[in-house]
């Protein structure tokens, strides 16, 4: 499994989670949108509550010769408003942060959150957190 199948996987190994998202949570696509993600649309073609998991530009961090970190930034997005967004994100910080994921992450470690802002071409509300993976290579 990849690092973002082992953080979807936990994701939506949560029930409470995936009761808010209920347009999923997708780590295979470079975007949501109606191609790709059909299931993140209702039957009028709204977007439903979902997230979007991004892996980042991996880098070296030592102290080992074959340990990295790597940025994981997941994307909650809903139609209109933030009461899907927020709550899916505190639960999701609550499942990742210093947590150990998969058989080669040793810690996740909280980066930063972004709240309260507009996804352009969805034309809807967006926030996010970054995670960084510090793993073995």
């Amino acid at each position: 499994m990849s690092l973002s199948d082992d953080i979807k996987s936990t994701l939506e190994a949560d029930d409470e989670l995936m009761d808010l998202l209920t347009g999923g949570i997708f780590n295979d696509v470079e975007e949501i949108n109606r191609q790709d993600t059909p299931a993140a649309f209702d039957s009028q073609r709204e977007l439903k509550p979902c997230a979007l998991i991004k892996v980042g530009t991996e880098s070296k961090r030592g102290p080992y010769e074959r340990s990295v970190q790597t940025p994981i930034t997941i994307y909650f997005y809903q139609r209109a408003g933030y009461t899907v967004i927020e709550p899916a994100m505190e639960m999701t910080y609550d499942l990742l942060n210093d947590q150990r994921i998969g058989t080669r992450v040793w810690q996740l470690i909280y980066e930063i959150s972004v709240n309260q802002q507009r996804d352009l071409a969805l034309d809807c509300p967006l926030g996010s957190h970054r995670f960084v993976a510090v793993r073995h290579r």
